[in-house]
Formats: structure tokens, C-alpha cells, sequence
């Protein structure tokens, strides 16, 4: 299968068991990087497929965001152990998010396997935990997101705990998982074993959460919700402008200087008040109206124009068509087209980082349910 593909994980094969988000996009980044992605669904198909609206030609996009570059298998792991075994016998890695212990009775969990094949990498994704209480709680993103703290820190302050726009929560496991593997793959090369790696949704949220837990890690004290502010920064966040609004970020005393001089108050910058990042912060209020005051005599057009030849960080508020249409506009390539062999096709959000020598590969549009059963069992008989 794919015996062409030169990427720098060709010839890798991974055993994807995973299913929804999380899991699947960590096996998509592999997939694109050249590793041989087998998808292995119930007879009824990743749930995934039938979240829709939105949809394209029939199929849910949801589905479609996350498995490009993967061959599909319809299998019952009741009655289709021994065409599991066999695909397991061919993996390198083993993915999943079952319920802990949940696949313990198809002799698909990580003892049983790699007591057969020690080489195996099996990485495991729950919501709370493989051990303990959580084990037995049910790892869907908003729980997560609720659990974690992330919505008590997103949001209005005035107003209640908001969930972010996207699964932020499984986007961020994926990638930790992700990364696992990466790591696991390049520890074996020197001891040829494999090992069992352990995520969970929970743990990958607080790492996500970077300065907000390390401050309640390092205070006690919970950080409070800001909407746009940011606890540290300022400016750092949305200004309106007489057309429209703008996100100005000044992460230092220098863009700071560069952004009063560009709103014709370079006196600002030497105000006892502003010089420091931490004087921003704590004299925010009036800074903020001095900003507002200045950035209402043009429209976000005009000062995005002149910040960007000032070196000051701007950016636009988009929608999320409008973003790509701004990506493209930067020079950036953020979609591809997938076409199958029927001529039905789909869009596809690029693979995220560019390599001067590897290749990342776009070969085939997300799979349709059971569509490579006969593939991948010729594959299993060379």
C-alpha cells in the first residue's frame, strides 16, 4: 500500500482504532508525512461522518477536516479479531481512544499485544485518565474545556464561562499524541522496543493553558476571565478604529514606541506611566482611551497599512472564509484539492509546517466507509 510515497515516515504503518477528533487528527499528521494510515471503523462508521450540517456532495466536512491520506476497513472487533490481529502484526503504531479497558475483551489492549509484538507502539487517548476515578468518565471536548478551566478564563467578565469556537481541547491532545508517537518512533530506532503511551484530554487541556495554570500552579489563585484583555500584555487585543476594529499586539517597550509615534502621540511612550509593560497593564484604562481616541480619526485599513510598514503587530478580525482569503494573500497556501477516482472532490486544510528536503504528501481524499476493504486485505496476504 503506497509503496511510492517518500516521505519522511514512509514506510511507517499505523493501526488507527481512533475515532472523532482528537485521534484521528494525530494519525492525519502522520498520514501526511508519509506513514501508511489503516482506518479502522464499525460497520456504522466513524461518528464523525454523520455530523452534519455542514456538508460537501453528501459528506460530512467534520469527517472530512481530519482524515485525508487513510484507507478505510470496516471491521466488528467481535467477529473480525483475526483480520485485527493481522493488521496489528503489520503496525509499527496502534492508536486509540476506546474507554479505558474497553478493548481488553478483543485482546486488543496494550499487555496482550505487546507481549506478541514488543515493537508495537500503542498510543492510548482518554478524556480523564487511564487510572484512577477518571478512567471512567466520558472524554468529550466540552467537559473538557468546562473541566480544565478554559472557559472560566474565555469569555466576557461580566458575562458567562464561554467554550472556545473550535475543539480546541482535542486539537491540542491530538498534537501532544502526535508528538508522542513522533518520539516513540525515534526511541525505538536505538532500543527496538516499543512502549505504551498514555494521554488524556484533561492533561493535554492544562498543559494547553500554559500561563493561565502555571500562574494558579504557582499562586492559588485562579486567573480571571478578561474577554479580549490579556492578564500581561498591553496593548494586546482589539481597538475599534473609525471603520471597523483591529487587533493591535505589542509585546515589547520598542513596538510600543513605534505604535505611538504611527498615532502621533510618540509622547506616550515616555508617560512614567507606560514606559514598562507592567506600567501598560496597570494604567491600562487611560492608555486604552488615548488609543481608542487616536485609532477613531481612520479606518482599520488605514492603520493596518501604516502599522505594518512601522513593524507594529496588526491583524484583522476575519471570518473564517475571509481568513483564508487573507492566508493566500500573505503568500501562504492554506487549502489543497482532493480528488477520488469518481471525480467527486474535497477541500483540504494544508499540513501546517513546510520541510526543505522531506515531502509532505497530499495522495488520496478522505476515505469513504469500507472503501479499501479489498486493498487492504490483498496487503495483508503478500
Amino acid at each position: 500500500m503506497h509503496s511510492s510515497v517518500t516521505g519522511p515516515l514512509a514506510g511507517v504503518v499505523v493501526l488507527d482504532l481512533s475515532r472523532v477528533l482528537a485521534g484521528p487528527y494525530a494519525t492525519m499528521l502522520l498520514a501526511d508525512l508519509g506513514a501508511t494510515v489503516i482506518k479502522v471503523e464499525s460497520p456504522q462508521g466513524d461518528e464523525t461522518r454523520t455530523w452534519r450540517p455542514p456538508e460537501r456532495d453528501g459528506e460530512s466536512t467534520y469527517f472530512q477536516s481530519v482524515n485525508r491520506n487513510k484507507a478505510s476497513i470496516a471491521l466488528d472487533l467481535a467477529e473480525d479479531g483475526e483480520i485485527l490481529q493481522q493488521l496489528v502484526a503489520r503496525a509499527d503504531v496502534l492508536v486509540e481512544n476506546f474507554k479505558p479497558g474497553g478493548l481488553e475483551r478483543f485482546g486488543l489492549d496494550y499487555a496482550t499485544l505487546s507481549a506478541r509484538h514488543p515493537e508495537l507502539i500503542y498510543a492510548s487517548l482518554s478524556g480523564f485518565g487511564h487510572q484512577g476515578p477518571g478512567a471512567a468518565l466520558p472524554g468529550y471536548d466540552v467537559l473538557v474545556q468546562g473541566a480544565s478551566g478554559l472557559m472560566h478564563v474565555t469569555g466576557d467578565p461580566e458575562g458567562e464561562p464561554t467554550k472556545a469556537g473550535v475543539a480546541v481541547v482535542d486539537v491540542i491532545s491530538g498534537l501532544h499524541l502526535y508528538g508522542a508517537v513522533l518520539a516513540a518512533l525515534y526511541e525505538r530506532s536505538r532500543s527496538g522496543r516499543g512502549q505504551h503511551l498514555q494521554g488524556s484530554l484533561m492533561l493535554s487541556m492544562l498543559s494547553g493553558l500554559v500561563n493561565q495554570t502555571s500562574a494558579a500552579a504557582n499562586t492559588g489563585i485562579s486567573p480571571a476571565r478578561m474577554g479580549n484583555e490579556h492578564p500581561s500584555l498591553f496593548p494586546y487585543g482589539p481597538f475599534p478604529t473609525a471603520e471597523g476594529t483591529l487587533i493591535i499586539a505589542c509585546g515589547n517597550n520598542a513596538q510600543f514606541a513605534r505604535l505611538c509615534q504611527v498615532l502621533g502621540c510618540p509622547e506616550a511612550a515616555e508617560d512614567p506611566r507606560w514606559q514598562t509593560m507592567a506600567g501598560r497593564n496597570e494604567h491600562r484604562g487611560p492608555l486604552r482611551e488615548l488609543l481608542e481616541q487616536r485609532l477613531s480619526r481612520h479606518s482599520s485599513e488605514h492603520w493596518s497599512q501604516a502599522l505594518r510598514e512601522a513593524s507594529v503587530p496588526s491583524a484583522p478580525i476575519n471570518d473564517v472564509v475571509a481568513s483564508l482569503d487573507f492566508a493566500r494573500q500573505l503568500g501562504l497556501e492554506p487549502t489543497v484539492e482532493l480528488t477520488r477516482d469518481d471525480g467527486s472532490s474535497s477541500a483540504s486544510i494544508a499540513h501546517p509546517v513546510q520541510w526543505s528536503r522531506s515531502e509532505v504528501s497530499y495522495r488520496t481524499a478522505p476515505p469513504r466507509l469500507d472503501e479499501h476493504r479489498e486493498q487492504i486485505l490483498d496487503w495483508l496476504r503478500q
